[in-house]
């Protein structure tokens, strides 16, 4: 049985949730000559579960390549990706702070969808899996929408929020899985590490 496993996600909150489960894991991160941004590229009418399904498959492929070519210690490598989607429009990461606040009025009022996929593979043996929950924001004013898309925060998140945030002022509901919203859902992926073998 492995003892460890890489993360291939620059992302320190699935390092911090996989580190909820118990298990070692090293950083598998992008050489400077890769273009990660690239493959998060959306298709002409990418429904968001294929999308984010898809975005996942070609990150671990990224990776397990990466892996091969460092000549690393063979062990599973995860991969995640999280996408925020109200009806069939994709909300990936905003480009800067009028393109968050953007994006925050469009979610304000509304309750969306928030899809993290999560990947494993060890070998040639992949186990995949997707975890879908619905998130409602109360109205938020214009004032408020600046104030949070002026703060920071939403650069670099999916739907330009963090559940685990300021934003968490906002949210009036939430079904399914939190740490799904925050971006490695831990049932999920509890199970597909059962699968590779690890205890959790």
């Amino acid at each position: 049985m492995p003892d460890f496993i890489y993360l291939a996600s620059q992302s320190p909150r699935r390092a911090q949730l996989l580190g909820q489960l118990g298990i070692s894991h090293a950083l598998l991160l992008a050489d400077e000559s890769e273009d990660a941004e690239s493959l998060e590229a959306v298709l002409p009418n990418e429904a968001p579960a294929t999308y984010v399904q898809r975005v996942t498959a070609l990150k671990l492929d990224a990776a397990v390549a990466r892996l091969r070519r460092r000549g690393l210690a063979d062990a599973p490598v995860l991969c995640a990706d999280t996408t925020v989607a109200l009806g069939r429009t994709i909300l990936g990461k905003p480009e800067d702070e009028q393109d968050a606040a953007r994006m925050l009025k469009m979610l304000s009022g509304t309750t969306h969808r928030v899809l993290t996929a999560v990947a494993l593979q060890h070998g040639t043996r992949r186990q995949a899996a997707l975890s879908v929950s619905r998130v409602r924001f109360a109205e938020m004013t214009d004032a408020q929408v600046a104030r949070y898309a002026q703060g920071g925060e939403p650069l670099g998140k999916a739907g330009a929020y963090a559940v685990q945030g300021a934003a968490a002022a906002f949210i009036e509901h939430i079904s399914g899985s939190y740490s799904g919203i925050m971006g490695l859902p831990m049932f999920e992926t509890a199970q597909l590490l059962r699968g590779a073998g690890f205890h959790t």
